[in-house]
C-alpha cells in the first residue's frame, strides 16, 4: 500500500509541470484524474487481463467517420446511425484499451435495444489501441485531458445543438461519460458511469443537467467504496441525482473486452443501464 501511495505522490509531482503549461487553456481542466493517475502502477495494470482476439463486423452498418476538434485536429469515432434521422445520441466512452473492436461490439449492442437513437463510439485515443496492460498504462496515464475535452466538444459539434445526448462507459470511459455530461450542458439526458473515477468538485457537480445511474464493484480498490460514499454525498450536496448499485464484484467485471468478466454482475448492470437509457431516450 505504501508503494502504491508513494507511486502516486510521484505520478502527481510528474504532472505538474504539465499542468503549468497546460492549465487555463480555453476552459479545459488540464489535470489528470486520479484513474488516471493509477494507470501507470504495476497494480492497477496486473488487475487488467489482456482482451481476447476479436474481429467486429457490424451487423447495422457501423462505420469510422473523423469530426474536427476545436484544438484544429480531427478525432475519429465508430457511429452506427438510426434508421430514421433522429436527434437522440448515445455517446458511448471506451475503457483503457482504446476504441477496439469490442466495444464495436457493444455499440452495436446499445444500438440494437435502444432502437431509433444514434450511438456513436468515440475514440479517445486519436487511433491507438492498446493490447498489453503496459500499453494500455501508457495511453491511459497520458492522455492529455485538454484534448481529450477537445474531442468530447468535437462531438457535440458533430452531432449539433438540437442532439439529445445519452452517455455510457466502462473504467476509464466510466469517468469520461460523467465529464461528456457535463460538457453536453442542457443537450444531457442521462449518463451511466461503470466503476469510473467520479468527479470530486462539488461545483462542477453542480452544473449537471441529468441524473446519473452509477455501476460499481464493491471488491475493488481503485473506485473504492469510500469513494462511491463521497460521490453520493457530493452529489447530494450539489443537489442532483445518483443512483448507485455497487456489485459484489472486481474492477472490470463488465468491460466488454473482460475475457474473465463477471456474467452475472454483468448481465445485471446491462439490464439497469439498458432500461435507464430507454427510458432517457425514449
Amino acid at each position: 500500500m505504501k508503494r502504491l501511495s508513494f507511486l502516486f505522490a510521484l505520478l502527481v509531482s510528474s504532472y505538474a509541470g504539465y499542468s503549468q503549461s497546460c492549465c487555463g487553456v480555453g476552459k479545459a481542466d488540464c489535470r489528470p484524474d486520479d484513474m488516471q493517475l493509477m494507470a501507470s502502477t504495476k497494480e492497477f495494470q496486473k488487475a487488467h487481463i489482456a482482451p481476447l482476439p476479436y474481429t467486429h463486423v457490424s451487423m447495422y452498418g457501423g462505420e469510422m467517420i473523423t469530426f474536427p476538434t476545436p484544438d484544429g485536429q480531427k478525432a475519429n469515432a465508430y457511429i452506427i446511425r438510426a434508421i430514421k434521422p433522429t436527434n437522440k445520441y448515445l455517446f458511448v466512452y471506451q475503457e483503457w484499451w482504446g476504441l477496439n473492436d469490442h466495444i464495436k461490439k457493444q455499440a452495436d449492442i446499445f444500438y440494437k435495444d435502444l432502437e431509433s437513437v444514434n450511438v456513436i463510439a468515440i475514440d479517445m485515443y486519436d487511433g491507438k489501441i492498446a493490447t498489453s496492460a503496459d500499453s494500455a498504462g501508457k495511453y491511459m496515464s497520458t492522455a492529455n485531458p485538454v484534448r481529450l475535452q477537445s474531442i468530447i466538444q468535437g462531438a457535440l459539434s458533430f452531432v449539433g445543438p438540437k442532439a439529445k445526448i445519452a452517455s455510457v462507459g466502462w473504467c476509464f470511459g466510466g469517468g469520461l461519460s460523467l465529464k461528456s455530461a457535463l460538457l453536453e450542458g442542457k443537450q444531457a439526458v442521462g449518463c451511466v458511469m461503470y466503476y469510473g473515477m467520479p468527479e470530486k468538485d462539488v461545483a462542477k457537480l453542480a452544473t449537471l443537467k441529468c441524473d446519473v445511474l452509477g455501476l460499481f464493484a464493491s471488491r475493488e480498490k481503485w473506485i473504492s467504496t469510500a469513494v462511491v460514499n463521497e460521490f453520493e454525498a457530493n452529489m447530494k450536496t450539489a443537489k442532483k441525482k445518483l443512483t448507485v448499485k455497487s456489485f459484489d464484484a472486481e474492477h472490470a467485471f463488465a468491460n466488454p473486452s473482460n475475457p474473465n468478466f463477471d456474467k452475472a454482475a454483468t448481465d445485471e448492470a446491462y439490464q439497469l443501464a439498458i432500461t435507464y437509457l430507454k427510458a432517457k431516450l425514449k
